[in-house]
């Protein structure tokens, strides 16, 4: 199934108004034609099919026929992940989290951070093709970046991990800790690490501290191991 998005069409539209870029794609590159079918999701858990009623690479138009609300997942999971000094890396996370089924990822910049500034423009872009790619019709909550502290203070109503790599410090491994059915966040740290600094903090404002195997991951990777724990945990 090919996966088109639309985050403009709500649940009671007949119609979808495809812009131009996409319109264009759609007839010209695709070459589909008046009554071809088309699925479209918002991004919102919700898949459209819909008829092709105006093949024009200036605007292709096409009537809805059915609206399907994707089943919601059993839980909620919240990533905030220092940006990586390459920003690829960083990419490849959110492509891959996407794919398995993150909901909702924020950048923390932290002591160590590299990189301090990111281009949430493009992180979209990697989001929206990973989502079609993987056939998901919801859309990723992408949060503004953040530092630290101000994070680990304003993050109330989840369970709250933070991964960290300091061996002297007492850790449970995540996956014994993840409860089916619970809204989680979990902190990934930059290279380098938290500082031990960041890691007190953390445990005062009652982040559990947790460990996600026995080799030292790269930032991206540990992040896509802790996706990986949560989604297998709330596995039917």
């Amino acid at each position: 199934m090919q996966l088109f998005y639309n985050p403009e069409i709500s649940e009671t539209d007949t119609q979808i108004l495809f812009p131009r870029d996409e319109s264009k794609h759609i007839v010209k590159v695709l070459r589909k034609k008046e009554g071809d079918i088309l699925n479209v999701t918002n991004g919102k858990g919700v898949l459209f099919k819909a008829e092709i009623i105006q093949a024009d690479i200036k605007q292709c138009v096409a009537k809805v026929l059915e609206a399907e609300k994707e089943k919601a997942p059993p839980y909620h999971l919240h990533m905030a992940v220092a940006p990586t000094k390459m920003n690829d890396r960083f990419e490849w996370f959110l492509e891959k989290a996407t794919e398995i089924g993150v909901q909702e990822i924020t950048p923390v910049i932290c002591d160590h951070s590299e990189r301090k500034v990111v281009k949430l423009n493009r992180f979209e872009r990697v989001l929206q093709s990973a989502m079609k790619q993987s056939l998901h019709f919801s859309f990723p909550k992408l949060n503004e970046p953040v530092n630290f502290s101000e994070f680990i203070q304003q993050e109330k109503d989840s369970v709250k991990f933070i991964a960290h790599c300091e061996e002297d410090k007492e850790r449970k491994s995540l996956k014994n800790e993840i409860k089916p059915g619970s809204k989680t966040t979990i902190l990934i740290g930059p290279e380098g690490d938290f500082s031990s600094e960041e890691i007190e903090k953390a445990l005062k404002n009652n982040w559990k501290p947790v460990s996600l195997g026995n080799s030292r991951l790269r930032t991206e990777t540990a992040a896509i191991v802790a996706c990986t724990t949560v989604a297998l945990t709330n596995e039917d």
